[in-house]
């Protein structure tokens, strides 16, 4: 069985995805946030729950959805440890294996194109990121690249695969959709036959020019491709934003809450909730409900309930995602509308508290234990 390959002709990004044929349990390699709407057609079209989305690195020619999709499908991200992704809620080492219903996939340390980066087996299959490319391989000039790195982990790693593998590039500008480890071993002009030396002569004369959103996608990627924009200096500050009255920090929602200035509602759904925590005395109007994470026929009835007039309305879900959406549709209803940026999750210090329970504030929020 092959994977799902699908294409992003803008960053020339190919995304994978895999499943089992029985649990329909699924996982997605790569996303691109342009193409968020596309993969969440194809988990539809072949009735597959998704329930990893994985990184090979941090990258820096486009944007992740990964953030986004852990909060429209329900998934865990994952991403090496040594990219410093900090949002990914299960941080990868060499070795390590995945499962999705009963297939699993193992972790591939393979430095280079950046310090932290990955391949990923599966069957008879390696999913190569931008470590290796068809007749190609990752640069190595920036984000922590190493000429010589990579050349381990092409001769040492990938290529003691066996010559079979089917290679499923992280890219391609030539149209290619794959390759085996036996062809790219035998024939990649950048690698095959080559010394350390030649190899590292070879990198160091491309003079390649850096990406175009480079600037814009490594800090983003390095937190799941989600907005992570408050800082402390802003914390009572409102951040303008389209479709909506604008973006706040917890702290400056709750202050606003206990002066009776506005209303806090909580997005997310039944089961977040139960999981891992609530705000006290908030109401709680899902824009998305379990089983699927189906929208909420009620939201708009429900919600109109929870805000009294001429209150405003702050908008909480788990990062800050699916509370844009339903800040935008308050909007539209007429209430004057406020997203809390990073949602539940976030950290008004900069410090994650991704996974503890113990405490009492979240993003300068009040909240308990179930």
């Amino acid at each position: 069985m092959n994977p799902i390959q699908l294409f992003d002709p803008v960053s020339s990004t190919y995304t994978y995805v895999l499943f089992d044929t029985t649990t329909r349990d699924a996982i997605i390699i790569d996303p691109v946030d342009t193409q968020l709407e596309r993969d969440l057609q194809v988990l539809r079209d072949y009735g597959l729950r998704l329930v990893l989305a994985l990184e090979t690195h941090a990258h820096a020619d486009h944007i992740t959805s990964a953030g986004m999709l852990a909060e429209l499908a329900g998934a865990k991200t994952a991403a090496p440890v040594d990219c410093g992704i900090s949002t990914a809620a299960v941080q990868l080492k060499d070795g390590d294996t995945l499962s999705f219903g009963a297939e699993k996939i193992r972790a591939l340390h393979t430095p280079g194109h950046t310090a932290g980066s990955m391949c990923f087996v599966w069957r008879n299959h390696v999913f190569t990121g931008d470590t290796l490319l068809i007749n190609g391989c990752g640069r190595t000039d920036f984000q922590s690249g190493s000429a010589a790195a990579l050349y381990h982990s092409l001769t040492q790693v990938l290529f003691k695969l066996p010559d079979a593998t089917t290679v499923w590039p992280g890219h391609d500008y030539q149209g290619k959709t794959q390759s085996t480890i036996g062809a790219e071993k035998a024939g990649n002009p950048r690698v095959a036959g080559k010394t350390l030396e030649e190899f590292v002569a070879i990198m160091d004369a491309l003079h390649l020019p850096p990406p175009k959103r480079i600037d814009e996608a490594v800090p983003a990627n390095l937190h799941g491709g989600l907005r992570h924009d408050a800082h402390p200096a802003n914390s009572l500050q409102v951040q303008p934003a389209p479709g909506y009255a604008g973006d706040i920090s917890g702290a400056l929602a709750w202050r606003w809450v206990l002066s009776g200035e506005a209303v806090l509602v909580d997005v997310r759904t039944d089961a977040e909730r139960a999981w891992v925590g609530f705000v006290p005395d908030t109401p709680a109007v899902a824009w998305k409900q379990w089983p699927g994470m189906v929208s909420n026929p009620d939201f708009d009835a429900e919600l109109l309930a929870a805000v009294p007039p001429g209150k405003k309305v702050v908008l909480l879900c788990r990062s800050g995602v699916r509370s844009i959406a339903a800040a935008k549709r308050a909007t539209e209803l007429g209430l004057k509308a406020y997203n809390i940026l990073e949602g539940f999750e976030g950290d008004p210090d900069g410090n994650a508290h991704r996974g503890h329970k113990g405490g009492w504030r979240h993003n300068g929020l009040p909240w308990r234990q179930s």
